[in-house]
């Protein structure tokens, strides 16, 4: 069988990373060395630094990946698209001109007998009350309406200057690192939900940029996918085993 990939956290178009064009082109790359190995991709999520179409309009920039997507789509690998905190506000348009399979919520699904459990990440068990209180704005109908009402040349900067100063708050514009299994909060949730799924054997997210791989119980794992900012960072399942890996221009080997 063909191999299965995910991975997220592209951030595509922020104004915080310096080295976006070379950015993307690693990932283009990375997604045409393994266009003949996929039967499957799945892209957990924040993909873009932010998204929004308009009935006309979408963003300007992202040719090579809007194009790379396209072409895995043509050649019959499945593209899975899922919405994270930062591109929320898709419309149709990746689907019908891209023909990737388009995901609001988290997904639980069947590859090769496994049971996946696949989501971004956010909302999920995070306990601060002002990112809920902002996700909740950013799901809102009226908010969408209210936006869409403005001209692209100012809510799309306004977009992109709203997630740089959110990027730029963190210490080194980084995401803190793994803060053990007893207080990530990502980690805390699965444990619960396992509670009740016990036949699920990954659990896969996005949303945090750190590459965590830790055993729940003999047969449930939890992967976070780090990012393709900094670790470049993906994880394949061959139909038995999962990996996490990090790309390396020209080393791809699953």
């Amino acid at each position: 069988m063909k191999n299965i990939y995910f991975l997220s956290d592209a951030h595509l178009g922020s104004l915080a990373i310096p080295h976006g064009r070379t950015q993307e082109r690693r990932l283009v790359n990375f997604l045409d060395s393994i266009k003949h190995k996929a039967a499957a991709v799945y892209l957990l999520g924040d993909m873009f630094d932010f998204w929004y179409e308009f009935k006309t309009v979408v963003p300007r920039g992202y040719t090579r990946f809007l194009g790379k997507l396209s072409e895995l789509t043509d050649l019959g690998v499945e593209v899975h698209f899922f919405t994270g905190n930062h591109d929320i506000w898709c419309g149709d348009y990746l689907e019908k001109e891209c023909g990737v399979v388009l995901h609001r919520e988290p997904l639980t699904t069947e590859i090769c007998g496994k049971e996946f459990f696949l989501a971004h990440g956010d909302g999920l068990g995070d306990p601060d009350v002002n990112f809920k209180l902002l996700r909740a704005l950013f799901h809102s109908r009226t908010a969408q309406r209210l936006f869409s009402a403005l001209h692209p040349r100012w809510s799309v900067s306004l977009g992109l200057h709203w997630a740089k100063h959110s990027r730029l708050k963190r210490v080194n514009g980084k995401e803190p690192d793994y803060m053990g299994e007893d207080k990530e909060y990502l980690v805390l949730y699965t444990k619960e939900y396992l509670k009740t799924h016990p036949d699920i054997n990954f659990f896969i997210y996005g949303h945090r940029h750190i590459e965590l791989d830790l055993m729940l119980s003999a047969t449930a794992r939890v992967v976070i996918l780090g990012d393709w900012i900094n670790s470049f960072s993906y994880a394949v399942f061959d139909g038995e085993h999962l990996f996490l890996e990090n790309y390396i221009e020209g080393e791809t080997k699953l």
